[in-house]
């Protein structure tokens, strides 16, 4: 069973002009989710690099920038150059097998290793990034890409 693991801003944001900005470096969010799916780390590195190339194609320009604005360039590097992938801003509209199958071939994994790795590598984002920013990426996104991952990061326990 994957480990649940806490990396958001609950835990690692910081507050700037009136909004919770998420803090997480490539390092800690590979862990996490190479924690999730049960990876070793470098598979856990090469799936979240093709994850957040293939969701830049994936999703309008602007939500590619907007995202990419809440990871340090660690990260948001890999969300860069959606335009020149859909021409003009526009996002490819290819379905849930067809991301898979680009991620599984640009981690050089197997597609049932993509799979696991992409929910991973989602629902780190989830963590990783405000509700809100979160929330409307998934809007961009066909349901069956996130199915599953709640849309706001679990509250942490109070005890």
């Amino acid at each position: 069973m994957p480990t649940r693991v806490r990396i958001g801003a609950g835990s690692y944001g910081r507050e700037l002009g009136g909004r919770q900005e998420a803090v997480v470096r490539f390092p800690l969010f590979v862990d996490a989710v190479a924690r999730r799916a049960e990876l070793r780390p470098d598979q856990a590195a090469a799936i979240s690099r093709a994850v957040l190339r293939t969701v830049a194609e994936r999703v309008q320009a602007g939500e590619a920038d907007d995202l990419a604005a809440q990871l340090p360039d660690d990260l948001s590097a890999y969300l860069a150059g959606p335009a020149e992938a859909g021409g003009a801003g526009r996002p490819d509209t290819y379905g849930p097998l067809e991301f898979l199958r680009r991620v599984a071939e640009r981690a050089g994994v197997e597609p049932a290793t993509a799979q696991v790795g992409v929910r991973a590598v989602f629902a780190t984002l989830r963590e990783a990034v405000t509700v809100g920013e979160f929330q409307d990426l998934v809007a961009q996104l066909p349901e069956s890409f996130t199915r599953g991952i709640d849309p706001a990061p679990p509250r942490p326990y109070d005890g």
